[in-house]
């Protein structure tokens, strides 16, 4: 599954111009709200999953963050990101990996950031194996910004099906030592001009005490 999805990706970057796929956003403002809303430090080390080739990443280097990863299953997408930002991509953290099949550094990310992967997760044994990942990867007290189509969202994107989800689903399926901070909806409008109705979510990790108490 791994070869077949990277393939998929790969493909894409490389017949499309990045700025022309349906996911592109030219300002992310959502994410960086989100972010800036968690009060961590500019140091503080942030992890964004399926980045690609998006532009947070410039923007967060220029908000003078220090401490930014980037995973992506596509090296394509990767390099298109490598090449707009010049000497600055030596200042990031790049990783072509499946993040299903990925085992991040233990508690290793303050933030851990996903807009738009989670929900191509369609199998039940993927979505186990990205939380899994996650709840490696981030650090008690960390925290989780998922943001994928919601329940009156698009049902497949750049030909493959997806699973809408609410601020529920995600709930579940990241179990209850997540605490939902916030939810938000965003119509995101693609370049060709369609709406994709997004649901955004921000958790925190809570001590393993704190889940277990009623």
């Amino acid at each position: 599954m791994t070869s077949q999805r990277r393939n998929h990706w790969d493909n894409v970057y490389t017949t499309k111009p990045a700025d022309t796929v349906s996911w592109f956003q030219d300002d992310p403002t959502p994410s960086l709200n989100m972010i800036a809303q968690t009060g961590v430090g500019t140091g503080d080390p942030i992890i964004d999953i399926g980045g690609g080739a998006s532009v947070l990443i410039d923007r967060l280097l220029d908000r003078g963050h220090s401490a930014v990863t980037v995973l992506d299953i596509a090296e394509a997408g990767l390099a298109v990101a490598k090449q707009r930002l010049g000497a600055r991509a030596g200042r990031v953290t790049w990783i072509a990996q499946d993040v299903t099949a990925w085992q991040p550094p233990k508690d290793a990310f303050s933030i851990w950031h996903d807009r738009a992967v989670f929900h191509f997760l369609v199998e039940e044994a993927d979505r186990v194996a990205y939380v899994r990942a996650l709840d490696q990867g981030v650090r008690t007290g960390g925290f989780v910004i998922l943001a994928t189509f919601t329940l009156s969202g698009p049902e497949r994107c750049s030909g493959l099906p997806v699973r809408r989800c609410s601020a529920e689903l995600l709930q579940a399926e990241l179990g209850p030592r997540y605490r939902l901070i916030e939810q938000r909806l965003q119509t995101h409008v693609t370049p060709s001009g369609n709406h994709q109705d997004f649901i955004w979510c921000l958790f925190k990790k809570t001590p393993t005490s704190a889940a277990a108490e009623p």
